[in-house]
């Protein structure tokens, strides 16, 4: 299909299901919206415009649905009934062919579907927008004897999905620049860098091989966990199209009347929901962005009754310290209600302008802040007020930067998910210990033992080699110029001081060990 076919086709599915009255209106006033309006008055009428827009969506194909999947997690541009709705369109793709689905499998093994599976169901279990998923049943293979019936999944691409993906992408990109141009939100709801956006997700989606890597991190991550269960990878039959992972059995979130009736304390699991949310973010720096309903599940195997099980690894968000600092930073300065505090970490996190006066950014934020007091502690949004604070910052010439949308839109999911499971749950009570765990590890002796280990192997590396290297460098600087020679005494000083506070700390460290051994040995056990 042409592109021009294809931009047809979009025309055609936005007139079916009478959304064209609901563009016209949106429109800024011009001889575009008042022929629109005409051509709306002959097509048909739409129920509802979430419910137009979702159906339009689904007609509309793969790329479409996932787009309206993504859009549906920006609260903070769509109004709620749109958002609401397009929620909807999770796990609504219809499957492609079994016996392409098989083909691709096969071509990705090297080898045919028996002589990898004793059992394998042809119809798939799941249908994604770019890939779907199948159940079997391992045979035993000739490096490992141990997988000889083990339960798998096998996740596939869809045949032929990038060309698609291409195209439509540069459909939705035209689109965007009209909807900017013509709409009057347009340039707040800021279409171009959403389909931007969703660009880079989708391709990071094509590349199985880069979801399993993302599982494998997470599973290592929550080794230990008794809260979360990540599916083991199977390397050796993952390639690019096609993932095999351990197959994990649970009852979708959703369905809260089904957990309470296999007996699950939906308040514990509200609570542990946000508790390995703040783990991923703060302890590992790297967490699941695509944590909507249809890719978790719980977990009522007797051996692990009650854990999360996460599915779908294709978007996941990585901090830094820096961010990390910042973002902990901020909410306890926020719920400390130290607006300053908030206002200087901004400055300080070079997002604002150096030059921007601290009281001037301080009320912006206290008036982002302080309506939020009113309500109790459990009624408070920390998606909301983050997404308050960037758009604080925007209006400060400052951008934010990606992951720190992406964990926005991330942790507006984990509230929303969390609040469905227990509507009185308080958040920032549930939060805090692991904010306040997180600063120690930072700032407290536990940070401050474990940077001394840390930085150990570099000072055992570097300090014997100093006399060499200032030995080398004078010989290779015989007739160097006075200038020249001040410049290296400045910088030697700089290095001499650099280690000496190095040494010092590790002085300190050393006393105190000491100080340490001296009492256990003075007093009798």
């Amino acid at each position: 299909m042409t592109r021009s076919l294809r931009l047809l086709k979009i025309l055609f599915t936005i007139w079916r299901y009478g959304l064209v009255g609901i563009v016209a209106k949106s429109l800024r006033p011009g001889l575009l919206r008042f022929l629109l309006q005409l051509y709306a008055f002959l097509g048909p009428r739409s129920a509802s415009r979430g419910q137009s827009l979702r159906l339009a969506l689904e007609a509309l194909g793969p790329i479409f649905v996932k787009f309206g999947q993504v859009l549906s997690t920006r609260r903070d541009l769509l109004p709620l009934d749109i958002a609401d709705e397009l929620a909807k369109l999770q796990d609504q793709v219809p499957p492609f062919s079994e016996d392409q689905s098989v083909r691709l499998i096969e071509a990705s093994l090297g080898q045919s579907i028996d002589e990898v599976f004793s059992h394998f169901e042809r119809k798939p279990v799941a249908s994604a927008s770019v890939a779907q998923v199948h159940f079997g049943v391992l045979k035993a293979h000739p490096k490992y004897p141990e997988w000889e019936g083990r339960a798998v999944a096998i996740k596939v691409l869809r045949p032929g999905i990038l060309p698609i993906i291409e195209s439509d992408l540069a459909l939705l990109k035209t689109i965007a620049g009209l909807v900017e141009k013509f709409w009057k939100d347009g340039k707040r709801l800021k279409p171009k860098e959403n389909v931007e956006e969703f660009d880079t997700y989708l391709h990071d989606e094509l590349d199985l091989m880069r979801e399993a890597a993302n599982a494998s991190q997470l599973r290592r991550n929550f080794a230990d966990s008794d809260k979360l269960m990540i599916p083991e990878i199977y390397w050796d039959l993952s390639g690019m199209n096609v993932m095999v992972m351990e197959r994990m059995y649970g009852i979708p979130i959703s369905r809260l009347d089904d957990l309470v009736k296999a007996g699950i304390d939906l308040k514990k699991l509200a609570s542990d929901g946000v508790e390995i949310f703040f783990t991923q973010v703060f302890e590992h720096g790297f967490f699941h962005a695509d944590m909507h309903p249809g890719n978790i599940f719980v977990s009522v195997q007797p051996e692990s009754f009650g854990r999360y099980i996460s599915l779908d690894f294709g978007i996941v968000g990585a901090l830094s310290d820096f961010d990390k600092n910042y973002l902990a930073q901020n909410f306890l300065a926020f719920f400390n209600r130290d607006y300053r505090r908030v206002a200087e970490l901004h400055i300080e996190s070079g997002w604002v302008p150096k030059e921007t006066r601290v009281e001037e950014l301080e009320g912006a934020v206290r008036a982002v802040c302080e309506p939020y007091f009113d309500r109790p502690l459990k009624e408070i949004s920390l998606g909301i007020v983050l997404m308050r604070l960037f758009q604080a910052s925007r209006r400060f010439n400052v951008e934010i930067q990606p992951q720190l949308t992406l964990l926005q839109k991330t942790l507006l999911n984990v509230e929303g998910l969390g609040r469905q499971l227990d509507p009185d749950m308080d958040l920032w009570k549930t939060a805090k210990p692991v904010l306040e765990r997180w600063v120690d590890q930072q700032i407290g002796i536990r940070g401050f033992l474990q940077r001394i280990k840390d930085e150990a192997p570099h000072w055992a590396k570097l300090v014997p080699t100093i006399p060499r290297l200032l030995a080398q460098w004078l010989e290779n600087h015989k007739e160097s110029t006075d200038e020249d020679q001040n410049k290296l005494l400045e910088q030697l000083l700089k290095e001499q001081t650099k280690l000496k506070k190095r040494f010092t700390y590790l002085g300190i460290l050393t006393s105190v060990l000491i100080l340490g051994l001296i009492l256990s040995l003075s007093y009798p056990r």
